[in-house]
């Protein structure tokens, strides 16, 4: 579906000398204060603003499927995509902007939702964010902005985009704490051509701030810390829609059986704790005088079978990266020397050795991590520059 509200139509058609001049922007608004900051950012700075509400979860199709109504469903599964859409357009209306809702939930449910289940169930531990920002936000309502007249598009990541050579590059914002570029490491040239990042040079605290001087509705809106899109539900509980449980064995390092888990899929590797300690090794363990502090250092899908360790052997300092995607198209390998690398979002910058080989790179870690997990980010950073990444094996 697909509106603009009526009172607002003469701002959307009619422009300025101004707004000629800075473009017509697209900007994704998701109910909370990032976007709408943005949003009042942009329309500040001159730029003819419309806001756009992508509504991703949950589709009909879903809603069907469960035999429920739509307020049923919404609220046994902990949705939030009509609040989201209730909180955006509070955010438009005090703005004075027009407003158009994207309904990309079908696509997203075949594109995002089935990956994700896609490969948990292959013992990997897959991130939506990634998918999500290149398939919809910068790839479905991307495509439909450049077809609609906009000039550019924009959003709430804590991100910026800098032009040098002819070359756009992706750059980590002020605020390190919420810098989101780990999420983008996928977008390349063409989008960040046209894409703005009104926040790059703001932190969470100063955005806040602004919201609330401008009476913005979303200023004390919390932030969702759930999967993109679906809202505040545990990645275990969402998996659950569709994976079943399947009871299986959690051995140590040794192959000896310390306790009995759920499912392989709803663990991931560097994971502490969360199944069930058996007796045996509850009684080893208390000869010794306490349980050590365990985490899932493998995950055997064939054999149903969780290998579990304490930290020592949960660290891990080597691996090869595929499906590699570089911001600017390619790199050379004179260009890997003194690069840096995420394996998740805001976690530690690790100085690492690069070698590139067959397509993939090989990676050795210059510091031990836990948590390196098959199916997640790795993404390559040149001072405040993100160069792109790929997908840990």
């Amino acid at each position: 579906m697909s509106f603009i509200l009526p009172f607002y139509r003469s701002k959307y058609s009619v422009k300025s000398e101004v707004m000629e001049k800075k473009g017509r922007v697209a900007i994704g608004l998701s109910g909370g204060v990032d976007s709408v900051v943005a949003a009042y950012l942009l329309q500040k700075q001159g730029y003819e603003v419309v806001g756009v509400f992508l509504y991703c979860w949950p589709p009909k199709s879903e809603i069907d499927k469960d035999e429920m109504t739509r307020k049923e469903w919404m609220e046994k599964h902990g949705c939030r995509g009509d609040e989201d859409k209730k909180w955006a357009l509070k955010n438009v209306l005090k703005l004075g902007i027009a407003f158009e809702e994207l309904d990309f939930s079908e696509e997203y449910n075949k594109k995002v939702v089935g990956y994700f289940y896609d490969e948990y169930k292959k013992g990997r531990t897959p991130n939506p964010d990634v998918l999500c920002n290149s398939e919809i936000k910068f790839g479905l309502f991307f495509e439909w902005a450049m077809k609609n007249g906009f000039d550019y598009v924009a959003t709430g990541h804590y991100a910026g985009v800098e032009k040098k050579d002819g070359l756009f590059k992706l750059m980590r914002g002020k605020d390190e704490h919420k810098d989101q570029t780990y999420f983008l490491w996928k977008l390349g040239q063409k989008e960040l051509s046209k894409v703005l990042f009104p926040l790059r040079e703001y932190d969470k605290g100063e955005v806040r701030k602004m919201a609330e001087e401008q009476g913005l509705p979303a200023a004390k809106r919390k932030d969702s810390q759930g999967i993109c899109f679906v809202g505040d539900v545990k990645a275990r509980d969402f998996l659950k829609r569709r994976l079943k449980e399947k009871r299986g064995l959690v051995v140590d390092v040794k192959g000896r059986v310390v306790g009995e888990h759920e499912g392989i899929w709803f663990y991931t590797i560097g994971q502490r704790g969360g199944w069930k300690l058996g007796r045996r090794a509850q009684k080893r363990f208390a000869d010794k005088g306490k349980t050590p502090i365990l985490y899932v250092i493998e995950k055997r899908v064939g054999r149903n079978e969780l290998v579990v360790g304490v930290v020592e052997e949960a660290m891990r300092e080597k691996m090869r990266v595929r499906e590699l995607s570089w911001i600017k198209g390619k790199i050379d390998k004179g260009e890997l020397g003194g690069v840096k690398m995420r394996i998740r979002h805001t976690g530690e910058l690790i100085e690492c050795e690069i070698e590139e080989k067959r397509g993939e790179l090989l990676v050795e870690m210059k510091k031990g991590q836990k948590g390196v997990a098959a199916g997640q980010s790795a993404v390559f950073y040149k001072g405040k520059e993100c160069l792109g990444g790929g997908v840990i094996e």
